[in-house]
């Protein structure tokens, strides 16, 4: 496959139509007229499975339909998010425990529930779910919202650590597993809750999250983020070393993480400014880059090991996307040229390898050597929520969210 001649990366006009382009890909082919969305696709667009449904998926399909919504008002996309989520509250949410299952197998108009196991990174998408909905317009979407953060704070809300356990059973026995992941993701869920709700306890949770996670917890592991701990929060340096399967809970630095929390920090910043926010977000990354960025073939790697070295140099389309818009805003931020050079990169690098110009959408996974050998486009999760995002997010700091 040949790349077109690349655009300029940096204009508001080619964002959002690379947004409608990505999202071109899911529209003729997603929507499940029984309910929902099909969450898993091959390279040309084909639904592989019609049957399960993952948490994330289910979420993340509301997200892409309020940027869409909110990039160009049609709708259309009020109409495709309003079906997510009539799915996502009447298939996933047991409404007695404010629960939401993680995988259930859709068919004939039921929901079995595969998996009732209850994550915090499931809940922190659930919000963000709810918050971007109302933000683009659905006024019922905010109390979803307060009833899923209460939902957290009650079940997940370590208040000695102040940040989130992460996982518990379907009735809400807590394991001994805690992770940056889905605080992470928390955090990104309370910023844009505050955004659309204007409510200061969800800006608040988030600086909680964000001192927690990229001041506290880094202390222990070198400044970097590191992504397991145990129930005390002490660092477990060998949680799934060898099991490079786990795409929720990776081993090693994720030098995507490393930029997104960049970009959520910033993100954070314009909302409610502090003076460690900037520093931190620079540190992470520059760092990232400077140890992930592969310069013989392009691209940024997926995992480095507490020493240093790449533990796994696979190109992730999200590492890529998430760090091309922390790249974007800090360059807005700043206004320091190298990191507006470090996005027009980054971009170059996707438009050449990732973006799939026959089928539409993002390859999902490339080798070290930029191969594809998968023809899943999108799995469990995927559904190019980061990518689209990204470019969002690129829209958001230069203040051109809707289209001209």
């Amino acid at each position: 496959m040949t790349a077109p001649q690349p655009p300029d990366f940096r204009s508001p006009k080619f964002l959002h139509a690379h947004i409608r382009q990505t999202m071109a890909f899911y529209e003729p082919v997603a929507t499940d007229p029984g309910g929902g969305m099909y969450h898993f696709f091959l390279d040309d667009g084909t639904v592989y499975d019609e049957r399960t449904r993952h948490l994330v998926s289910a979420t993340r399909f509301v997200v892409t339909h309020a940027i869409l919504l909110q990039t160009t008002g049609e709708q259309r996309y009020y109409d495709g998010m309003e079906h997510a989520l009539k799915f996502l509250r009447t298939a996933f949410l047991d409404a007695a425990t404010g629960g939401y299952a993680w995988l259930i197998d859709w068919h004939g108009g039921h929901a079995t529930v595969l998996d009732a196991t209850r994550h915090c990174y499931g809940m922190a998408f659930v919000m963000l779910a709810y918050a971007r909905a109302h933000e683009a317009g659905m006024p019922e979407a905010r109390q979803w919202l307060a009833e899923a953060f209460e939902t957290a704070e009650q079940r997940f809300w370590q208040p000695a650590q102040g940040l989130y356990a992460d996982e518990a059973t379907r009735d809400w026995a807590l394991s001994d597993y805690r992770g940056q992941n889905a605080n992470m993701h928390a955090c990104e869920a309370m910023i844009s809750a505050f955004r659309a709700t204007g409510e200061r306890r969800y800006i608040e949770r988030a600086e909680q999250l964000a001192q927690g996670i990229c001041q506290r917890q880094a202390a222990l592991s070198g400044g970097w983020v590191w992504e397991h701990f145990r129930a005390d929060w002490s660092v477990d340096w060998d949680y799934n070393r060898h099991d490079r399967t786990n795409i929720f809970r990776p081993w090693g630095y994720q030098v995507g993480h490393q930029t997104e929390w960049a970009k959520l920090l910033l993100q954070l910043d314009a909302l409610a400014p502090a003076d460690w926010h900037l520093p931190c977000a620079r540190f992470l990354f520059d760092a990232a880059l400077d140890k992930g960025w592969d310069a013989v073939h392009g691209g940024i790697v997926y995992g480095m090991a507490p020493d240093g070295s790449i533990c796994d140099d696979g190109r992730y389309h999200w590492v890529q996307a998430e760090s091309m818009a922390a790249a974007a805003v800090l360059a807005v931020r700043t206004g320091e040229q190298r990191y507006w050079d470090w996005y027009d990169r980054i971009w170059a690098y996707c438009w050449q390898h990732f973006v799939d110009h026959e089928h539409g959408a993002w390859f999902r996974i490339l080798d070290g050597h930029n191969r594809n050998h998968t023809r899943e486009k999108s799995n469990a999760g995927k559904v190019d929520y980061h990518n689209m995002g990204a470019c969002y997010d690129v829209l958001l700091a230069l203040g051109a969210q809707r289209a001209a």
